[in-house]
């Protein structure tokens, strides 16, 4: 092919490159389809990650928030590393009322950029939606620290404050009603909808729960997951659980919790089959799902130690412990155990040797007594010692 019809051939692309803002330099290096470098692959990836950056901009300040989403997932599929483009999406979440999600955002910029302050404001405004005040304040805190000179994140944490110290006060009066029986109204469509109507779909993981009166312990039932493919995040009211295997569509599991949890103190684990993860109870009440329910309401908290109460979980099969009224030779034999159990050395040996050598007729705790001197049996009245013939 002579370099006329390639011209001839390349004249279409050359208008749509052009449409797309890219240089006439860039469209001579790739009329030769030649890649030099790593670098050029490189910068052509980024050259392509800011136009679609532009765009998303673009459709964000024309309210069109759902392409302003879209435009940065594209974005970040090329720039899987800049925090920005996270921390940017999530502003668009924010005002989609994908609240989870914009948390999921945020955390992964500070990940991927600790000092990155508008990850932190984004992060506080989600968690505030979702009423998670105490880990918006801390994410708030973090963010005025780095930017100190931002009154949003003074007016954020004033908020904050004021609605911790009202769920408090609206704590107290729950302090009498605690013994009353439990009162569950019907599951209603959670937060997480949003409020829009999606159908249904199968999750790519099955999942269920149990729990106890301390945690609630979450299972995914997922095979041949790598830990470094899982990325768990905790809030006070909030479970990102994100899996991410190259190649595969990414499974993300994002539940409003139906209580509040301590963050601190929950833990997951990777296995083989599944992902296990266990969720500390703020308080002891009995989840009735896995998912805030905005009208259910429990009255009644689990007035029992974490040690006292067996898991609810459908498939447990609890002990059942039998009171054993004994007595006779059984109840003088609990009786010597509990002897055993409770003494000395020299005690042990005693009654062990005592009563071996004795055929079971004598039972001695003195050790000085029968430690120098083969003990002779001795049975009750009336009966004889035979020697054991094996």
């Amino acid at each position: 092919m002579n370099m006329n019809c390639l011209k001839k051939f390349l004249k279409p692309f050359q208008r749509l490159l052009f449409s797309c803002k890219i240089t006439r330099a860039r469209f001579t290096f790739r009329k030769t389809h030649k890649i030099r470098t790593v670098e050029d692959f490189e910068f052509g990836a980024s050259m392509a990650s800011s136009d679609l950056v532009a765009k998303a901009k673009e459709a964000f300040i024309d309210d069109h928030f759902e392409l302003a989403v879209d435009l940065y997932s594209q974005a970040i599929s090329l720039s899987p590393n800049n925090a920005e483009l996270f921390a940017d999406r999530a502003q668009a979440n924010i005002k989609l009322q994908n609240f989870t999600e914009a948390v999921a955002d945020a955390n992964k910029a500070i990940r991927l950029d600790p000092n990155i302050s508008k990850a932190y404001l984004r992060k506080g405004m989600a968690c505030i939606k979702l009423e998670e005040y105490q880990t918006a304040k801390a994410a708030l805190q973090i963010g005025a620290s780095l930017a100190p000179g931002d009154s949003r994140f003074t007016n954020l944490i004033k908020e904050c404050d004021e609605r911790i110290s009202a769920e408090q006060a609206e704590e107290l009066p729950k302090k009498s009603v605690d013994n009353a029986p439990p009162v569950v109204v019907a599951p209603t469509v959670g937060l997480s909808s949003q409020g829009r109507t999606m159908p249904p779909s199968k999750p790519k993981y099955r999942h269920e729960f149990y729990q106890k009166p301390e945690e609630v312990v979450l299972t995914i039932f997922a095979k041949g997951i790598l830990a470094k493919n899982v990325v768990v995040d905790f809030g006070e009211q909030i479970l990102s659980i994100k899996i991410e295997v190259p190649g595969e569509e990414a499974y993300h599991l994002q539940p409003r919790l139906f209580g509040k949890i301590v963050p601190s103190r929950c833990r997951y684990e990777v296995m083989s089959t599944k992902i296990e993860v266990r969720l500390a109870k703020a308080d002891t009440v009995h989840w009735t799902s896995l998912e805030y329910q905005r009208d259910a309401t429990v009255l009644q908290k689990a007035n029992v130690s974490p040690g006292t109460q067996k898991p609810t979980y459908p498939s447990s099969k609890p002990k059942r412990e039998k009171e054993e009224k004994l007595d006779g030779d059984a109840a003088l034999n609990k009786f010597f155990r509990e002897i055993y159990k409770d003494a000395d050395e020299d005690t042990r040996r005693a009654m062990s040797k005592s009563f071996v050598e004795s055929n079971g007729t004598v039972l001695s705790t003195n050790w000085k007594e029968v430690g120098s001197k083969k003990v002779e049996g001795s049975p009750p009245d009336g009966m004889e010692v035979k020697k054991w013939e094996y």
